[in-house]
């Protein structure tokens, strides 16, 4: 069985990103994978400072993060978009985690993993260009990012009472990011 990581890059309570990783998480689920999701909120970490790691190591929160990512396959990601980039949050949580310990390979917890990524914004655009950079910066640090991703536009109107999407296309939509990775991961498993 595969295990995919999902988690967004907001704090926020009754995120919008928080509220369609729980969609995909769900699509995945449905399509057989282990999921755990998570919520940033709980790891805090200090902005990451490379004296600040110099002095103190890395932060148990960030240790704890990176060890998620390495012990899963997959990650299916969702992040608000702020000022045309992807949350703060999440930027420094990646961060964090690709640092080295010990003798342990660089980028670890990154190297040969999926991911699927997703925003949901006020916005008319849906965060659509934060996904922009975080596409890039996920493949510049080894994951392989799929080409299917959704951008949910004027978010604080898109979701129901229940965190489903108003939008049954949509939610489908969202619903097959998670099925669709964890396909994906199921194959390439299965290959070897």
């Amino acid at each position: 069985m595969v295990k995919i990581l999902a988690f967004s890059g907001s704090a926020r309570k009754d995120s919008y990103n928080q509220k369609i990783v729980e969609i995909a998480a769900g699509g995945a689920r449905r399509a057989g994978a282990e999921v755990t999701l998570i919520n940033l909120a709980d790891f805090e970490m200090p902005i990451f400072n490379e004296d600040l790691e110099k002095k103190e190591g890395m932060p148990a929160a960030a240790r704890d993060f990176k060890s998620l990512l390495i012990v899963h396959d997959g990650f299916l990601i969702a992040s608000p978009e702020y000022n045309s980039a992807f949350s703060p949050l999440l930027k420094n949580a990646i961060d964090w985690a690709s640092r080295r310990e010990g003798d342990e390979l660089p980028l670890l917890a990154y190297r040969g993993k999926l991911a699927t990524i997703m925003s949901a914004s006020p916005g008319a655009l849906g965060g659509l260009r934060g996904l922009v950079f975080l596409r890039l910066l996920l493949s510049n640090i080894g994951v392989t990012v799929q080409s299917g991703q959704q951008a949910i536009a004027n978010a604080a109107k898109a979701f129901n009472d229940d965190g489903s999407l108003v939008d049954s296309v949509q939610q489908e939509a969202v619903i097959d990011l998670g099925v669709d990775l964890a396909r994906t991961l199921e194959k390439l498993k299965s290959t070897g």
